[in-house]
């Protein structure tokens, strides 16, 4: 007998499958055009000199990735300095002590953070911040890589708190109803654990507001200072990967070594980005697998 419910699976499955590999191909087309552009540069410029240059002046052939790997982590240690204890923070009351309304209020806040456009959060930082930071530090500029830093922790906040939400929520109940028949209130049950327990699927949104920060462009483009140079405090103006080839990608001549020299900046990006998802994903699966799921 025809069965039309198996005939809509079996084609829902088809097509999903056919989606998934698509996917997976249009991946590794990118990686091979970077890679292949990429080649190209390190045929002409030394691969030591490059990870290990301390200059980046595109005008006299110096492509030094350092001051950019430098910029970059000094806006993300701040990033993540405020976003993770916020949104952990935010996770635990969301979780464990806010009302019902309170905790719907407060999601459709958290989802609306993570819908805003990063050249808005970008205005913010250029017309806002900058000024109280100039201000405050007795700087000569307040585009520095703690203004980019605070305003990509309002990009990271959304994707930590809605991850470890799900972790946290995920628990069976007997977690609680444990530790309080023991003896323990709800604060120490909290952090020795629950937090403990759903540290998995807590440090999976860690490292995928980890790849939201380091892969972010237009932000850190407007208010980081843009100045490719070894900084040595998240209070100077700094220049991170991503700004650099939004930066001098529009203007460059095709084929160039300039050109290429962007492509090897990418493919470091890409290599990070991997590097990060995987991990993520790693852990993940490992709080699915806590869970029962």
């Amino acid at each position: 007998m025809f069965n039309l419910r198996k005939l809509k699976d079996s084609v829902m499955t088809g097509v999903n499958s056919l989606v998934g590999i698509f996917n997976i191909l249009i991946v590794l087309l990118i990686f091979i055009f970077i890679l292949i552009n990429s080649l190209e540069f390190f045929r002409e410029y030394p691969v030591s000199k490059f990870f290990f240059g301390t200059d980046w002046i595109s005008l006299s052939g110096k492509y030094g990735l350092l001051p950019l790997l430098v910029g970059s982590f000094w806006v993300t240690i701040v990033a993540l300095g405020i976003s993770i204890p916020i949104g952990i923070v935010t996770t635990i009351y969301l979780s464990e002590f806010a009302s019902s309304k309170t905790r719907k209020t407060l999601k459709i806040i958290i989802e609306t953070m993570s819908a805003l456009p990063s050249v808005v959060l970008g205005y913010l930082g250029l017309y806002v911040l900058s000024g109280f930071i100039k201000e405050t530090f007795g700087l000569t500029s307040g585009l520095n890589a703690l203004t980019g830093g605070i305003m990509l922790s309002f990009m990271a906040i959304p994707t930590i708190v809605s991850l470890s939400d799900d972790a946290l929520n995920a628990l069976d109940k007997s977690y609680r109803e444990a530790s309080l028949a023991l003896g323990a209130n709800k604060l120490e049950t909290v952090f020795k654990i629950l937090l403990p327990a759903a540290f998995p699927g807590i440090f999976a949104g860690i490292m995928l507001g980890f790849g939201r920060i380091i892969g972010e462009t237009m932000a850190v483009l407007m208010i980081t200072g843009n100045a490719p140079i070894m900084a040595s405090s998240p209070l100077s103006p700094v220049r991170t990967l991503t700004a650099t080839i939004a930066a001098e990608m529009g203007e460059v001549v095709q084929g160039s070594e300039h050109y290429h020299a962007l492509f090897a900046i990418g493919l470091v990006l890409f290599a990070i980005s991997f590097l990060t998802n995987s991990i993520a994903d790693k852990y993940i699966r490992k709080s699915r697998k806590l869970m029962g799921k």
